[in-house]
């Protein structure tokens, strides 16, 4: 998944500006499109009812990689919104299962250092993509589609490969085949969908203001989402023993006081080396959020994970799908109040934040239902 992902993510700014001519409105709808199919992730679990989650995981994997195929093929609005919503709805189904299988699969215990290990091997890969475009483009010179062809089809052959060469594996706990939204979750959902909002303002405006307002190439962006490769393989699996250590608490007060520091110094910065220096700082914290999966896993029922990992992306979507439009509208009038509305967020977040128990689990989902049943054992 990262293989494909990566390349098409790294490779989007550039190729919307220099070769489909996109503005600042154009690439919000984009993202903005892009993020439907994370909205109605829910629909994964209507899926469910006919196939196990392991092979629709391949099959999300090889949409997946049709639609980064096919990107550089269509160098046009409607073209580049179409491959979008195939690559998306791949990528975003093998998210929602990749979360599930996750949750389901790892002991509460290790399970922050086991996802910080892998998110240390997703950026090993992303690493290895970022590589192999740097030597494409500056040394072959070859165009946009060839290499979105590349990356897009090896990503659909290892799924293929994947389906026949993997054990197939049985699910411990039959998971519920229902959406619902159940009320102990409810700071999991506030928080998750701030999330969405914030990593939109991310993905969307910080490296269309590296390219539109610095005039930042793309060898230099490779270069810079190289750096942070570098920097996730090493820092990754410290986050998840931090998380381990410490608790989710103190690790979302951290992300999100250093969101707050960062939006904020977005919105004003003037110096590119500044800038550099935020976006890595940037894209570390959001390694941070391995914190919220974890907490959601000790307060979930295991028998809800995988439909609640489904309204979990569904919901992270839902600002997700008219934010980037909104927010690029709002972009022509002034770049710096995009980053003052991420800043925002961020601090709601932060605050929230302290309704996290410091040891989470069903029944202490908060701190509120924590001084609740300490209210009903003094009654007793």
């Amino acid at each position: 998944m990262v293989f494909s992902f990566s390349a098409w993510m790294s490779l989007l700014n550039n190729f919307a500006i220099e070769v489909a001519s996109f503005d600042g409105s154009q690439i919000g709808i984009l993202q903005s499109i892009r993020e439907i199919p994370g909205f109605l992730s829910f629909g994964v679990i209507f899926v469910l009812i006919f196939i196990h989650q392991q092979r629709l995981t391949y099959i999300s994997m090889m949409l997946l990689g049709l639609g980064v195929a096919f990107t550089g093929l269509f160098p046009s609005v409607m073209g580049l919104y179409v491959t979008t919503v195939i690559m998306s709805l791949g990528f975003h189904y093998q998210e929602t299962l990749n979360q599930s299988l996750s949750l389901q699969w790892l002991d509460k215990k290790t399970a922050p250092i086991i996802l910080g290990k892998i998110t240390a091997a997703k950026s090993f890969t992303s690493l290895i993509v970022f590589v192999l475009i740097y030597i494409m483009m500056k040394y072959f010179s070859l165009p946009y589609n060839l290499v979105y062809l590349f990356f897009g089809s090896v990503t659909f052959i290892v799924a293929i490969l994947a389906w026949f060469l993997f054990d197939h594996f049985k699910d411990d706990v039959i998971q519920e085949k229902k959406i619902r939204l159940k009320k102990e979750y409810w700071l999991f959902y506030v928080l998750t969908f701030f999330a969405g909002a914030r990593r939109q303002i991310f993905i969307v405006f910080a490296s269309f203001l590296l390219v539109s307002k610095f005039g930042v190439k793309i060898e230099s962006m490779v270069v810079l989402l190289f750096v942070n490769s570098i920097l996730n393989i090493f820092f990754a699996p410290m986050i998840g023993k931090f998380i381990a250590k410490f608790g989710e608490r103190i690790t979302l007060k951290f992300e999100y006081l250093g969101l707050m520091i960062v939006f904020i110094s977005y919105a004003y910065v003037e110096n590119i080396y500044i800038v550099y220096a935020l976006y890595i700082m940037d894209h570390l914290l959001f390694s941070m959020a391995i914190a919220l999966k974890t907490y959601f896993q000790k307060i979930a029922n295991p028998k809800d994970l995988a439909s609640a990992s489904a309204v979990s992306f569904s919901i992270n979507h839902i600002a997700a799908v008219f934010l980037p439009a909104l927010l690029g509208f709002l972009w022509l009038y002034s770049p710096a109040l995009v980053f003052i509305t991420g800043a925002s967020i961020a601090m709601l977040s932060f605050i929230l934040s302290f309704f996290i128990p410091q040891n989470p689990t069903r029944g202490y989902e908060t701190t509120l239902s924590a001084i609740k049943h300490q209210a009903q054992n003094q009654d007793l």
